[in-house]
């Protein structure tokens, strides 16, 4: 039975349609979800945003304006939730993606992990250290659904 979906979402249309598919899988199961959004730390850099890029018009920094970027994410899907009544809780974390996404579904108990994959090939996936490819090959027993875009 699925009672907590875990959804990975990073802005991209790809996890943006595997939450809306989470979304009618957990309207269908009565199921709860969690999205959670990661801030990858290895890409962070001791660097400002422009203002005119900021969706504040303030100079900030780029852990800022990631944050503030995988908040707005985070938004829409809570507010689809909210629409079709499903409770979802929204989580941000910074780390490695892959380790917090798994970390995430131990904590939260998820029983399915809905994700968003960009349609790359598992060579290419393992080239480029997809996070989609590396949370499949992770060891974990809770279960996968790749939504393909």
């Amino acid at each position: 039975m699925i009672a907590k979906i875990l959804v990975p979402i990073d802005g991209s249309k790809a996890a943006q349609k595997a939450a809306k598919y989470a979304v009618d899988l957990a309207k269908q199961t009565g199921a709860t979800m969690t999205l959670l959004s990661v801030i990858d730390k290895r890409f962070l850099v001791e660097q400002a945003v422009s203002a005119s890029l900021s969706p504040t018009h303030v100079r900030e920094s780029v852990e800022d304006y990631l944050k503030q970027s995988a908040q707005a994410a985070t938004d829409a899907i809570v507010t689809l939730c909210k629409q079709h009544r499903i409770h979802c809780k929204a989580v941000l974390r910074t780390g490695h993606p892959v380790e917090e996404i798994v970390s995430e579904a131990k904590r939260s108990k998820a029983d399915l992990i809905v994700m968003g994959s960009h349609g790359k090939s598992a060579l290419k996936a393992a080239v480029l250290g997809s996070v989609t490819y590396g949370v499949m090959h992770k060891d974990t027993r809770i279960p996968v659904l790749i939504v393909r875009r």
